[in-house]
């Protein structure tokens, strides 16, 4: 049976926080803390409302409190001491384990005593009291006591203190964190440290906290070999628990981890190991191609800012930047300069990738120490990424306007990507013509090149975004009213903006909207493009503008869609057959009579492309068992052959 809990009122000894509880307030606006709110909120009010510490326990096990207590309160007096030499000095010698060890636990320390100085008659005597130190005493007394402060190490601890970083979980601004400073108030007038991250609680994936009994957690270990330390590292450090939220920890977290960075930076690494063979790199910035200078800009923007996320102590906008850059790099960057590098000439190309590569391995160290290292060391030969410098970004060209202009491109090439996703225009298929309406379209024509390419159209017209434009395109805007976002505010004019919005009776007013006379704030309403053409397509760019693309289709563009059809079977089969990507093909393909004559027709295409050196059509009656969808309903066998 269990026994009853006996709850008793016990004396304990304290430290007197009040008296100095408005210094720490004061030292508290000295730290930065992360998440922001928490100086003045969880922890700041923590300190506001201190009351004196009670820093004894009742225990056998700790570290004794060293005040030494008459036993005869008719002689009182208590002794506190500092140091060894003054306990040796008052009891003549030191306390001993069996092993003739100095030992100041118990029941070593309890065997010093002596008469009592105070007392004329001899017979008190001065023993220790029997407590011991509340733990988080000695957790705060860490800064100073790991390095025997003031006995030994007393210029190195100034110099030191406080802390540039610490770390822990929120629970701590009742805790560690606050022990450290009640401390180091008193004792030294200054904070124990100078920033600190108060992180969330990591859940299990039940949502639970993590926990050995329950195992609602990945198992580490598979987790490492499967995906890797640094996907582990990554998936915390680009989390919203470092700004003090709560953090549910599944496998598809941390593998999504391996998709946003790792794996991009490592296939960019491969490829560039892949197509630079033989070639001896050079560390330079000074290319003149318009995609090496945006790439070299970018690197600079990324240099700069994450080394003020990490200052900052945010290592999700950190980590954000670096997946985001890795997007430019692997889906811009590299795809767009493919043909520079496959034609294995082009020096600017070569060099500008290995200049990029070596530096963002060196900015991304911090956050994935393992995978940076492997390619900085493949790239570099060096000892460790870890033992250089941080990148110096004013090493790299400043253009923000290139940047700018490009991203640009970029929103519109991946509205005009999505749009043939959206109607089934699969990218290999060529059409017509994209047309971008934009404010700025004079700053995007340098760029026409860039984005047929991107969106395989045979044409890209530019025009200026103004009201009239709208119609000379057939475009229509219509306007939904949000009224549980305009009701709270507007109350029951709502009423009269829903059918004043269906009639149309609304203009705008720079970002805001007139609708029946009543202006709506961003938020409260959405604007949606319409298009009276069904051959065309619309979507929104970024700067407010619109993309319409022609969706028809001829015999001409049908047939050079389906030759790019059977150069990505050629590539494949190609891949397949464990070809270097330099080795010239003999290629055999059987062809049904559509794709006969889109074949014949892009003949020199398909060859140049898949390094065909004979290439062999055959005229198939039947689709093969091993045939390949090519088109639309069409199919072709393909035979590839290394060209010795």
């Amino acid at each position: 049976m269990p026994e009853p809990l006996i709850y008793k009122a016990v004396s304990s000894w304290f430290v007197r926080v009040t008296e100095y509880r408005d210094r720490m307030v004061e030292l508290n606006q000295e730290i930065t803390w992360v998440p922001e709110n928490v100086k003045d909120g969880q922890f700041g009010k923590w300190v506001q409302n201190a009351r004196d510490w009670s820093v004894s326990r009742n225990r056998y096990w700790g570290s004794p409190i060293p005040v030494w207590r008459s036993d005869d309160p008719e002689y009182p007096r208590v002794d506190v001491y500092g140091s060894l030499a003054e306990l040796e000095r008052d009891f003549g010698r030191l306390p001993v384990n069996a092993d003739g060890e100095t030992d100041l636990h118990r029941p070593f320390i309890d065997e010093l005593t002596r008469p009592n100085p105070d007392d004329p008659t001899g017979r008190s005597t001065m023993k220790r009291i029997e407590d011991v130190f509340d733990v988080w005493f000695d957790s705060g007394s860490m800064p100073f006591a790991q390095v025997h402060y003031p006995f030994e190490n007393e210029e190195w601890f100034d110099s030191h203190s406080p802390a540039d970083f610490i770390v822990e979980y929120i629970g701590q601004t009742r805790g560690w964190f606050y022990v450290m400073h009640a401390l180091s108030t008193p004792l030294f007038d200054r904070p124990a440290f100078s920033n600190v991250i108060s992180h969330g609680i990591v859940l299990g994936s039940d949502g639970q906290k993590m926990s050995k009994s329950l195992r609602n957690y990945p198992n580490v270990n598979e987790v490492f070999d499967r995906d890797g330390a640094d996907a582990m590292r990554w998936f915390l450090m680009s989390s919203s628990v470092i700004r003090g939220g709560n953090l549910i920890v599944t496998e598809e977290g941390i593998r999504e981890s391996v998709r946003q960075f790792l794996l991009p930076l490592w296939s960019t690494y491969y490829f560039f190991t892949l197509y630079s063979k033989g070639y001896e790199a050079t560390w330079r910035t000074d290319s003149a191609d318009v995609l090496d200078r945006y790439l070299l800009a970018r690197t600079r923007q990324l240099v700069d800012d994450v080394a003020a996320d990490l200052e900052a102590l945010d290592s999700p906008l950190a980590t954000a930047k670096l997946r985001d850059f890795a997007d430019v790099l692997t889906n811009w960057y590299v795809r767009r300069s493919r043909d520079r590098f496959w034609e294995g000439s082009d020096r600017d190309a070569f060099d500008t990738l290995y200049t990029v590569l070596e530096t963002v391995t060196r900015v991304a160290a911090p956050l994935a120490p393992l995978v940076t290292e492997e390619v900085w060391q493949g790239l570099t030969g060096g000892r460790s990424v870890h033992l250089t410098d941080w990148p110096d970004a004013q090493a790299f060209p400043a253009d923000d306007a290139l940047v700018d202009a490009m991203d640009r491109v970029r929103d519109i090439a991946s509205s005009g990507l999505a749009l043939r996703k959206a109607t089934g225009n699969r990218v290999r298929l060529p059409l017509a013509s994209i047309t971008v309406v934009s404010a700025d379209p004079a700053g995007l024509v340098p760029f026409q090149g860039i984005l047929r390419d991107e969106l395989n159209v045979k044409d890209v017209t530019f025009a200026e975004l103004t009201e009239e434009s709208l119609g000379d395109y057939g475009v229509t805007r219509k306007l939904t009213v949000n009224a549980r976002a305009a009701g709270p505010r507007i109350g029951k004019q709502v009423q009269q903006v829903i059918p004043a919005s269906k009639k149309g009776d609304w203009t705008a007013a720079g970002d805001n909207v007139i609708v029946g006379g009543i202006e709506l704030l961003p938020g409260e309403f959405s604007l949606e493009l319409t298009v009276a053409d069904d051959t065309s397509a619309i979507a929104f760019v970024g700067d407010g503008g619109f993309v319409l693309l022609d969706t028809a289709t001829t015999p001409e563009l049908e047939a050079e869609g389906l030759a790019r059809d059977v150069i990505r079977a050629v590539q494949q089969a190609r891949k397949t057959a464990d070809l270097d990507v330099s080795d010239r093909i003999r290629l055999a393909l059987g062809v049904d009579p559509v794709a006969e004559a889109a074949v014949e027709t892009h003949r020199d295409l398909i060859m140049s492309e898949t390094l065909t050196t004979h290439l062999e059509v055959d005229l198939a009656t039947e689709a093969a068992a091993d045939a390949v969808a090519v088109g639309s309903g069409s199919a072709v066998t393909v035979q590839v052959q290394r060209h010795e």
